[in-house]
């Protein structure tokens, strides 16, 4: 005959059983595979200039994505980089793109088209600014740069608009004191190694493809462009993003020979808008942060991606998808 058990015995008993359950389910939740619809469709990256590091990091990202979101497409648009990014992205022709915080800043102050939809999904990394010279160039500072012949990038660029402003920080107008040439990172490496142009401005990671690739071929140097910076900074606005930096002496080893420069930097965020759905900016997010190490062996910049920092999305808000992401991996 079975005993039954007391009322207190059969208490405990009904309570282990439920946390038993508890446990179970947890489990099967975190050792399971996930069943909710994961994001699908169709998006577009608007990326940057051909051997730039925008492109470079698109095309990477993209592989990740297609591991990550098998069932979302990726398209990359190649673009003259962060002004016409942010453009593109603002008016609903691409969905995600990488900029210059500067160039974003600029974008909403001018009040342009869908300037208030922009949203932030992470900080990335820098761009160093990169003044680039034959290495037994008279050219030593930038106001030595009057009436010679100087790259200053495409008129969507981001590398235009802080070169424009670098030129007028040191005293030169850009439209009159220098011979302006509207070429990209694409053509600017072999314009000065064959003599087509004196100098050139370069804004990107460290180090850029096409720059490194040069300073291994041919012998160049980098002009320090620190001395302009208290003038950026007093005019405010877009050029309050800039701030004093080194180029770390490892930057280019062929070039720099050991020595940092001083210069400028600027962060790029990945910027989306409001229109994009919060599960799908929460899910590039989280494959942006988790692809970090193997993006960065290959773009080295984005080895400076920090889960620490990622949020601070200024001057654009935190995307409400991307934010949610963080708040799932805080400590």
């Amino acid at each position: 005959m079975v005993q039954a058990l007391p009322r207190i015995d059969r208490r405990r008993a009904l309570l282990g059983s439920a946390a038993a359950l508890v446990v179970a389910a947890l489990l099967l939740w975190w050792l399971g595979p996930w069943t909710g619809r994961s994001p699908h469709g169709t998006i577009t990256i608007s990326t940057g200039s051909k051997n730039g590091v925008y492109e470079t990091y698109g095309r990477l990202l993209k592989q990740e994505l297609r591991h990550d979101m098998p069932d979302v497409t990726v398209r990359l648009e190649s673009s003259e980089g962060s002004q016409e990014n942010v453009e593109r992205v603002a008016t609903g022709h691409a969905d995600f793109t990488i900029a210059a915080a500067d160039a974003v800043e600029k974008y909403k102050m001018e009040k342009r088209p869908g300037a208030d939809r922009l949203r932030g999904c992470a900080r990335l990394y820098d761009d160093y600014v990169q003044l680039v010279v034959k290495r037994l160039s008279p050219v030593r500072s930038i106001k030595d740069l009057k009436g010679r012949r100087v790259a200053i990038g495409p008129a969507g660029s981001g590398v235009r608009l802080i070169a424009e402003r670098v030129l007028r920080a040191a005293g030169l107008d850009p439209a009159k004191d220098i011979q302006a040439k509207s070429a990209g990172i694409d053509t600017m490496p072999d314009a000065l190694r064959h003599g087509d142009i004196d100098a050139f401005f370069w804004s990107g990671g460290l180090p850029t493809r096409s720059v490194d690739t040069l300073s291994k071929e041919f012998p160049i140097r980098f002009v320090p462009l620190n001395s302009v910076a208290d003038t950026l900074h007093q005019q405010g606005g877009p050029a309050a993003y800039y701030r004093s930096s080194d180029m770390p002496s490892d930057a280019y080893r062929a070039a720099q020979r050991g020595v940092p420069v001083p210069t400028l930097a600027v962060a790029n965020l990945l910027v989306t808008t409001d229109r994009v759905d919060a599960k799908l900016t929460e899910q590039l997010t989280r494959t942006v942060i988790a692809s970090r190490d193997r993006i960065g062996s290959v773009v080295h910049a984005a080895q400076r991606v920090d889960l620490r920092t990622a949020p601070y999305t200024d001057p654009l808000p935190l995307d409400k998808g991307a934010g949610r992401y963080y708040r799932s991996v805080k400590p």
